[in-house]
């Protein structure tokens, strides 16, 4: 099978297609034959060596990517899954068998979901991490209706969805981002959006003096929102947070490795896709031969929704 893979740390040009024995799945997992699998922010990092840590004895080459969309062609003893279902997964890559960026992987059983009604498999690829992130993110602030939700990179995959999300669980929702992204945002149900910039936080506090209850900060602002925030209020941040805290806001650290295996949880944002209350935005597609340039576009920034590499 082929597999966009990286055998040492660096830029883009580290990643080449590699022909790899097919996997074979044991009892529990599924084997899905991979239409599509995204390109995110953690794939840089994994490939540029920032990761490197959690690797342990792992061995090279690498398979980043995690998050997908495909068929199902294989399934080992005791999983509920057929040959022919159309499936999304969420993956580990920090694994033996490898991440998304394959033409057959291997999952749990429990990190695989139906792709939903009147989704493309491409689309679909591009929920599994980027939503169950914003599942985690909203259980871990555990805000209730009518509270005060910021999104910060509102226009992004997470922020998007983070935005939708909060409307669907009846929070008011206050989106910063381009002033450009106005219109889209609005459309997503956002209350306000807010412009970018050094003065995002003074802006919010202006419109809830009071202070916002929580903010997903899918724009890794960090410590610069944080006067948003009211007394004892909390922030969801995505990939870590340096610095000190305020006023007693809690800070919540998302790893959705938590949720890699919370069918559930990923079979109802499919739910909400299929209802029309979740939008799947594919910014553009490549072919394996080009993840590179999937990730140089990814680095340059400004992308709205994800980009998506197509077996």
């Amino acid at each position: 099978m082929r597999a966009v893979t990286f055998s040492e740390f660096g830029g883009p040009e580290v990643l080449e297609v590699k022909d790899l024995p097919e996997p074979q799945p044991g009892p529990g997992q599924v084997r899905i034959r991979v239409a599509a699998a995204t390109v995110n922010p953690t794939d840089m990092g994994f490939r540029s060596g920032g990761q490197r840590a959690a690797l342990g004895d792992l061995q090279p080459p690498y398979i980043p990517g995690m998050e997908l969309a495909g068929v199902v062609d294989a399934a080992g003893d005791g999983a509920a899954w057929q040959p022919g279902d159309r499936v999304m997964a969420i993956v580990q890559p920090r694994r033996k068998e490898g991440g998304a960026m394959a033409e057959s992987v291997i999952v749990p059983a429990a990190s695989v979901a139906s792709v939903p009604d009147g989704a493309s498999l491409e689309e679909a690829a591009t929920l599994p991490m980027n939503g169950l992130t914003v599942r985690l993110a909203l259980d871990m602030l555990a805000l209730k209706p009518g509270q005060t939700l910021v999104v910060t990179g509102a226009a992004g995959a997470v922020g998007g969805y983070a935005v939708e999300l909060g409307v669907h669980e009846g929070l008011r929702v206050i989106a910063v981002a381009s002033a450009s992204d106005e219109a889209l945002l609005k459309k997503m149900g956002a209350e306000t959006v807010v412009p970018r910039g050094d003065d995002a936080a003074s802006r919010i506090r202006e419109l809830v003096p009071e202070g916002v209850d929580g903010v997903i900060d899918a724009a890794l602002l960090g410590t610069s929102i944080l006067p948003a925030i009211r007394d004892g209020g909390g922030m969801a941040v995505v990939r870590g947070f340096q610095g000190e805290t305020e006023r007693d806001i809690a800070i919540h650290p998302v790893q959705v490795s938590r949720y890699v295996e919370n069918q559930t949880a990923l079979a109802g944002l499919g739910d909400l896709v299929a209802q029309g209350k979740l939008t799947l935005r594919v910014a553009g597609t490549f072919p394996p031969e080009r993840t590179s340039e999937a990730h140089e576009k990814l680095a340059a920034g400004g992308v709205r929704g994800r980009l998506v590499v197509v077996f």
